[in-house]
């Protein structure tokens, strides 16, 4: 027989505080440190009254403009140095906090996300160059007063993912080449949809030292975009991350002195796996921002919208809409977390947990993008709502540091045992 006596529970919640829960934001059970938890909170405020007012306008505007003013109030918040070491001037944080940054930039407006995640993914090859003179000369401009922005340039029109997976390196074609000249290299090539590239300051240029097949010869070279030689293209008129302008650069005989290379000659495949692994967590945290976004309008309308008398979300069709999405996101929450803490902790960089992390919030963020709109109806439809840009950005992040497709290979090759 069970028993039917209950005992009251002390500081239980009442029904009330546990319809008053926000379910896209309740806590999990990975606690962040203070410090990180702290990050989240200033985030958050700068997203909800510096970002927001303005993402609706930034993405309406023509393909070219760029946000100043958004960017200096980052980065006097210090998100063009959150990874810089705090004995340098930065906010010293890992891929736990870029992550968590991230997310609340991404649930607001993924375009400012990628600004700043993009201009600190091009800063990673200096930082973890541990090349002292490469850091002090191209670290101080994101600590002082103006804000400035980095690159990371490694896409191609031919060479896409080639440049994403080692085992494909011999196959690669029409690579940007160097050619050793004394001193200096050479470089010649074209990088395409490179994020930050019509403002950024300098640029960590991924290429090939000239008599080494396809992309085996991979290096990375540090660029200011002010070199002779050094073209920007037109800005790419984007479906989605509007605000956050992408283009392509040309470098027709850019010299480059040999003290500008970061990891050695030939060091570049061995840099890449790190950064995507590392960069695949916090696209994830991205994701799971843009999927967030979506939710908490679709939740708003479905507690406001009335339908045969009662609240949308007392539709047993519509609860089991929400139900669902807010479980996706919870999942890709806790995933990114897992991972970007492992990206932090592991030797030598994890590969499948990032990969597993960026393949589900990816998907997830598609698909509660897709069901928001379904619930919001005929005004979600509409530009001046929200949701129909997050729709447009949703499949943004399919596209970035590995399509499903590059991530299924280095699933199933830490599956079977072979690092990707």
């Amino acid at each position: 027989m069970i028993a039917t006596t209950t005992t009251a529970v002390p500081n239980a919640p009442t029904l009330s505080d546990l319809r008053a829960l926000n379910a896209a934001a309740m806590p999990s059970l990975f606690q962040l440190p203070p410090e990180i938890e702290e990050l989240r909170e200033e985030v958050r405020e700068f997203a909800q009254t510096v970002v927001k007012p303005r993402t609706l306008a930034n993405d309406l505007a023509p393909a070219d403009d760029f946000d100043w003013e958004m960017v200096e109030a980052g980065h006097r918040l210090g998100l063009l140095r959150l990874t810089i070491p705090k004995e340098l001037g930065g906010r010293g944080m890992g891929v736990l906090g870029v992550s968590v940054a991230m997310e609340e930039l991404a649930s607001v407006c993924p375009s400012t996300a990628l600004i700043f995640g993009a201009s600190l993914l091009g800063q990673t090859s200096v930082l973890f160059s541990g090349d002292q003179q490469l850091q002090a000369r191209f670290l101080p401009p994101f600590l002082g007063d103006k804000p400035v922005l980095a690159c990371n340039a490694i896409t191609e029109e031919t060479a896409g993912c080639d440049l994403l997976i080692p085992e494909h390196a011999e196959l690669a074609e029409d690579v940007m080449t160097a050619r050793r000249d004394g001193d200096h290299f050479v470089l010649n090539g074209i990088k395409r949809f490179i994020t930050n590239g019509k403002m950024a300051e300098w640029a960590a240029v991924f290429a090939n030292i000239e008599g080494n097949p396809g992309a085996t010869g991979l290096t990375v070279f540090i660029v200011p975009l002010d070199s002779e030689g050094v073209t920007r293209g037109e800005v790419a008129d984007k479906m989605g991350y509007r605000a956050c302008l992408g283009t392509t650069l040309h470098f027709d005989d850019v010299r480059v002195p040999e003290e500008n290379i970061a990891f050695g000659e030939g060091g570049g495949w061995n840099y890449l796996t790190v950064q995507s692994n590392q960069a695949r967590s916090i696209v994830a945290a991205m994701s799971t921002g843009v999927a967030r976004g979506a939710f908490e309008i679709a939740k708003e309308w479905a507690g406001e919208r009335v339908q045969a008398g009662k609240p949308l979300y007392e539709h047993q069709f519509t609860a089991r809409k929400l139900a669902e999405m807010s479980s996706k996101i919870e999942a890709s929450r806790l995933l990114y977390l897992q991972a970007a803490y492992q990206a932090d902790n592991m030797m030598p960089a994890p590969v499948y947990g990032p990969a597993v992390a960026k393949m589900f919030a990816d998907r997830a963020a598609i698909e509660v993008a897709e069901e928001a709109m379904s619930i919001v109806g005929a005004r979600g439809y509409c530009r001046d709502h929200g949701v129909e840009k997050l729709v447009r950005e949703s499949f943004g992040a399919r596209i970035y540091e590995g399509t499903p497709e590059v991530l299924a290979l280095a699933i199933t090759g830490a599956l079977y045992g072979r690092r990707l």
